[in-house]
């Protein structure tokens, strides 16, 4: 069972930057659609970006023109930049699935975006 772990996240005044990871400890090469997901305080998570094996992605409107997934599945690691950073970015994110997303959730990384 692939388990995953997210990390990168930090405090960045907006308009900055950040490089989010998430490592598998197994093949994501099986799992044709990976994705981000973001949760903010008091808020439902939400799916913030996705990438198939195929390079095909897909963003939340919030994010278009400011975020990119990618993927290497050699590194069995999947990646969100994030530029251009604005404080309603302020989240948890985590990687997972995005359809029928695995039953267990990492424990996300913190995104802070504040002056």
């Amino acid at each position: 069972q692939v388990q995953l772990v997210e990390s990168g996240g930090g405090l960045v005044q907006p308009g900055g930057s950040l490089r989010l990871s998430c490592a598998a400890s197994g093949s994501i090469f099986r799992i044709n659609d990976m994705a981000w997901y973001r949760q903010a305080a008091g808020k439902q998570r939400e799916l913030v970006a996705a990438i198939t094996n195929g390079g095909s992605t897909y963003y939340v409107d919030s994010v278009k023109g400011r975020f990119t997934i990618s993927r290497d599945n050699a590194k069995n690691t999947v990646y969100l930049q994030m530029n251009s950073l604005k404080p309603e970015d302020t989240a948890v994110y985590f990687c997972n699935k995005r359809w029928s997303p695995l039953g267990s959730w990492g424990q996300g990384t913190q995104v802070t975006v504040s002056s």
